[in-house]
Protein backbone atom coordinates (compact mmCIF):
# COMPACT_ATOMS: atom_id res chain seq x y z
CA UNK A 1 0.00 0.00 0.00
CA UNK A 2 1.41 3.37 -1.03
CA UNK A 3 2.09 5.89 1.73
CA UNK A 4 -0.17 8.97 1.77
CA UNK A 5 1.09 12.11 0.07
CA UNK A 6 0.55 15.04 2.43
CA UNK A 7 1.07 18.75 1.76
CA UNK A 8 1.68 20.92 4.84
CA UNK A 9 1.22 24.71 4.95
CA UNK A 10 2.52 27.21 7.52
CA UNK A 11 1.24 30.79 7.24
CA UNK A 12 0.56 31.78 10.86
CA UNK A 13 3.36 34.40 11.01
CA UNK A 14 5.49 36.28 8.48
CA UNK A 15 7.07 32.92 7.56
CA UNK A 16 5.37 31.30 4.58
CA UNK A 17 6.42 27.70 4.12
CA UNK A 18 5.20 24.50 2.51
CA UNK A 19 6.40 20.91 2.89
CA UNK A 20 5.58 17.67 1.10
CA UNK A 21 5.59 14.29 2.83
CA UNK A 22 5.10 10.75 1.60
CA UNK A 23 4.18 8.95 4.76
CA UNK A 24 6.69 10.10 7.37
CA UNK A 25 9.35 10.83 4.74
CA UNK A 26 10.00 14.49 3.95
CA UNK A 27 10.27 14.89 0.18
CA UNK A 28 10.91 18.63 0.07
CA UNK A 29 10.15 22.03 1.55
CA UNK A 30 10.09 25.66 0.50
CA UNK A 31 10.12 28.78 2.67
CA UNK A 32 9.92 32.56 2.39
CA UNK A 33 10.49 35.04 5.22
CA UNK A 34 9.10 38.10 3.49
CA UNK A 35 6.42 40.29 5.04
CA UNK A 36 3.00 39.95 3.38
CA UNK A 37 4.23 37.31 0.95
CA UNK A 38 1.58 34.70 1.69
CA UNK A 39 -1.21 35.66 -0.69
CA UNK A 40 1.05 36.21 -3.70
CA UNK A 41 3.43 33.28 -3.24
CA UNK A 42 1.83 30.34 -1.48
CA UNK A 43 0.01 28.89 -4.51
CA UNK A 44 3.14 29.06 -6.65
CA UNK A 45 5.25 27.57 -3.84
CA UNK A 46 2.85 24.64 -3.45
CA UNK A 47 2.65 23.85 -7.15
CA UNK A 48 6.40 24.13 -7.70
CA UNK A 49 7.18 21.93 -4.70
CA UNK A 50 4.75 19.19 -5.72
CA UNK A 51 5.93 19.26 -9.33
CA UNK A 52 9.61 19.31 -8.36
CA UNK A 53 9.04 16.20 -6.25
CA UNK A 54 7.59 14.41 -9.28
CA UNK A 55 3.91 14.58 -8.41
CA UNK A 56 0.76 16.42 -9.45
CA UNK A 57 -1.61 18.23 -7.12
CA UNK A 58 -4.18 15.53 -7.93
CA UNK A 59 -1.88 12.99 -6.24
CA UNK A 60 -2.29 14.57 -2.81
CA UNK A 61 -3.92 12.49 -0.09
CA UNK A 62 -4.48 15.33 2.41
CA UNK A 63 -3.58 18.92 3.24
CA UNK A 64 -2.33 19.96 6.67
CA UNK A 65 -2.58 23.52 7.94
CA UNK A 66 -0.92 25.31 10.83
CA UNK A 67 -4.10 26.35 12.60
CA UNK A 68 -2.89 29.10 14.89
CA UNK A 69 -2.69 31.05 17.02
CA UNK A 70 -0.99 33.70 14.96
CA UNK A 71 -1.56 36.45 12.45
CA UNK A 72 -5.22 36.88 11.50
CA UNK A 73 -4.34 37.62 7.87
CA UNK A 74 -1.79 34.84 7.58
CA UNK A 75 -4.11 32.25 9.10
CA UNK A 76 -6.98 33.35 6.89
CA UNK A 77 -4.86 33.03 3.73
CA UNK A 78 -3.52 29.62 4.71
CA UNK A 79 -6.94 28.34 5.70
CA UNK A 80 -8.66 29.49 2.51
CA UNK A 81 -5.87 27.97 0.41
CA UNK A 82 -6.00 24.65 2.24
CA UNK A 83 -9.79 24.45 2.18
CA UNK A 84 -9.85 25.29 -1.53
CA UNK A 85 -7.47 22.43 -2.26
CA UNK A 86 -9.45 20.00 -0.12
CA UNK A 87 -12.71 20.94 -1.81
CA UNK A 88 -11.24 20.74 -5.31
CA UNK A 89 -9.48 17.41 -4.75
CA UNK A 90 -12.01 15.91 -2.30
CA UNK A 91 -9.30 15.13 0.25
CA UNK A 92 -9.13 15.56 4.05
CA UNK A 93 -8.02 18.68 5.92
CA UNK A 94 -5.80 18.28 8.98
CA UNK A 95 -5.12 20.99 11.56
CA UNK A 96 -1.96 21.20 13.66
CA UNK A 97 -1.50 23.76 16.43
CA UNK A 98 1.15 26.32 15.54
CA UNK A 99 2.53 26.24 19.09
CA UNK A 100 2.59 22.43 19.23
CA UNK A 101 4.51 22.32 15.95
CA UNK A 102 7.06 24.79 17.36
CA UNK A 103 7.62 22.53 20.36
CA UNK A 104 7.92 19.44 18.15
CA UNK A 105 10.51 21.26 16.07
CA UNK A 106 12.67 22.14 19.08
CA UNK A 107 12.38 18.76 20.77
CA UNK A 108 14.07 17.06 17.80
CA UNK A 109 17.25 18.98 18.57
CA UNK A 110 17.09 18.83 22.37
CA UNK A 111 19.21 16.18 24.12
CA UNK A 112 17.25 14.37 26.84
CA UNK A 113 14.13 16.52 26.34
CA UNK A 114 12.37 14.77 29.22
CA UNK A 115 14.36 17.05 31.54
CA UNK A 116 12.41 20.10 30.42
CA UNK A 117 9.05 21.67 29.85
CA UNK A 118 8.67 23.69 26.67
CA UNK A 119 7.00 27.10 26.35
CA UNK A 120 6.66 28.55 22.84
CA UNK A 121 5.77 32.23 22.67
CA UNK A 122 4.46 34.00 19.59
CA UNK A 123 4.62 37.78 19.74
CA UNK A 124 1.16 39.37 19.85
CA UNK A 125 1.54 43.04 20.77
CA UNK A 126 2.99 45.12 23.59
CA UNK A 127 3.67 42.62 26.40
CA UNK A 128 1.27 39.99 25.07
CA UNK A 129 2.19 36.62 23.61
CA UNK A 130 0.35 33.52 22.45
CA UNK A 131 1.71 30.70 24.55
CA UNK A 132 1.31 27.30 26.20
CA UNK A 133 3.48 24.87 28.16
CA UNK A 134 4.01 21.30 26.93
CA UNK A 135 6.00 18.29 28.05
CA UNK A 136 8.48 16.49 25.79
CA UNK A 137 5.63 14.17 24.73
CA UNK A 138 3.46 17.19 23.82
CA UNK A 139 1.30 16.67 26.88
CA UNK A 140 -0.47 19.93 27.69
CA UNK A 141 0.67 21.38 31.03
CA UNK A 142 -0.70 24.88 30.43
CA UNK A 143 -3.24 25.27 27.60
CA UNK A 144 -2.85 27.56 24.62
CA UNK A 145 -3.90 31.10 25.55
CA UNK A 146 -2.97 34.75 25.16
CA UNK A 147 -0.69 35.79 28.03
CA UNK A 148 0.21 39.26 29.30
CA UNK A 149 3.80 38.94 30.45
CA UNK A 150 5.17 40.23 33.73
CA UNK A 151 7.84 39.14 36.20
CA UNK A 152 5.47 36.62 37.83
CA UNK A 153 4.44 34.77 34.66
CA UNK A 154 4.84 30.97 35.04
CA UNK A 155 6.64 31.42 38.38
CA UNK A 156 4.80 28.50 40.01
CA UNK A 157 5.98 26.12 37.30
CA UNK A 158 9.49 27.56 37.27
CA UNK A 159 9.91 26.73 40.95
CA UNK A 160 9.61 23.03 40.14
CA UNK A 161 10.65 22.66 36.49
CA UNK A 162 13.26 23.85 34.04
CA UNK A 163 11.32 25.52 31.21
CA UNK A 164 12.64 26.28 27.74
CA UNK A 165 11.23 29.53 26.32
CA UNK A 166 11.46 30.26 22.61
CA UNK A 167 9.68 31.85 19.67
CA UNK A 168 9.18 35.44 18.54
CA UNK A 169 7.78 36.56 21.91
CA UNK A 170 10.35 34.95 24.20
CA UNK A 171 12.71 37.92 24.14
CA UNK A 172 10.04 40.10 25.75
CA UNK A 173 9.74 37.63 28.60
CA UNK A 174 13.50 37.40 28.98
CA UNK A 175 13.58 41.16 29.60
CA UNK A 176 10.99 41.11 32.42
CA UNK A 177 11.55 37.82 34.24
CA UNK A 178 13.65 38.30 37.39
CA UNK A 179 14.51 34.75 38.46
CA UNK A 180 16.07 32.99 35.45
CA UNK A 181 17.52 30.05 37.42
CA UNK A 182 15.11 27.54 35.85
CA UNK A 183 14.44 29.46 32.64
CA UNK A 184 16.29 28.67 29.42
CA UNK A 185 15.93 30.80 26.29
CA UNK A 186 16.53 29.50 22.76
CA UNK A 187 16.74 31.75 19.71
CA UNK A 188 16.08 31.02 16.06
CA UNK A 189 13.02 28.75 16.27
CA UNK A 190 10.38 29.97 13.81
CA UNK A 191 7.19 28.31 12.53
CA UNK A 192 7.81 25.79 9.75
CA UNK A 193 5.65 23.53 7.59
CA UNK A 194 8.00 20.61 8.31
CA UNK A 195 6.92 19.91 11.92
CA UNK A 196 3.33 20.67 10.86
CA UNK A 197 3.60 17.82 8.38
CA UNK A 198 5.30 15.52 10.86
CA UNK A 199 2.49 15.93 13.38
CA UNK A 200 -0.17 15.79 10.66
CA UNK A 201 0.95 12.36 9.47
CA UNK A 202 0.04 10.97 12.89
CA UNK A 203 -3.39 12.58 12.65
CA UNK A 204 -3.85 11.20 9.14
CA UNK A 205 -3.21 7.67 10.42
CA UNK A 206 -5.82 8.29 13.14
CA UNK A 207 -8.24 9.85 10.61
CA UNK A 208 -8.38 12.96 12.79
CA UNK A 209 -9.74 15.21 10.06
CA UNK A 210 -11.43 18.62 10.15
CA UNK A 211 -14.83 19.44 8.68
CA UNK A 212 -13.75 21.39 5.61
CA UNK A 213 -17.00 23.31 5.41
CA UNK A 214 -16.95 24.61 8.99
CA UNK A 215 -13.28 24.68 9.93
CA UNK A 216 -11.88 27.98 11.22
CA UNK A 217 -8.34 28.59 12.52
CA UNK A 218 -7.58 29.40 16.15
CA UNK A 219 -7.34 33.19 15.94
CA UNK A 220 -7.27 33.95 19.70
CA UNK A 221 -8.87 37.34 19.17
CA UNK A 222 -8.48 40.14 21.71
CA UNK A 223 -11.86 39.48 23.29
CA UNK A 224 -10.40 36.30 24.83
CA UNK A 225 -7.27 37.88 26.32
CA UNK A 226 -6.86 37.60 30.08
CA UNK A 227 -4.04 38.60 32.37
CA UNK A 228 -1.85 35.63 33.24
CA UNK A 229 0.53 35.71 36.16
CA UNK A 230 1.08 32.18 37.34
CA UNK A 231 1.04 28.65 36.01
CA UNK A 232 -2.74 28.52 35.90
CA UNK A 233 -2.65 30.75 32.79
Amino acid sequence: MQSPLLLALETSTNVCSVALFQGDKLLGASELRIEKSHSSHITVMMEQLVNNCGFRMEDLSAVAISGGPGSYTGLRIGTSTAKGLCYALNIPLIEVSTLYSLVAQLIKYTPNPERFLFCPMLDARRMEVYSCVLSHTLEEIVPVAPVILDEQTFQDLLQEHVIVFFGSGAQKFKEVIKDKSNALFVDGIVPSAIPVGELAIRKYEQEAFEDVAYYEPFYLKDVYITSAGKSTT
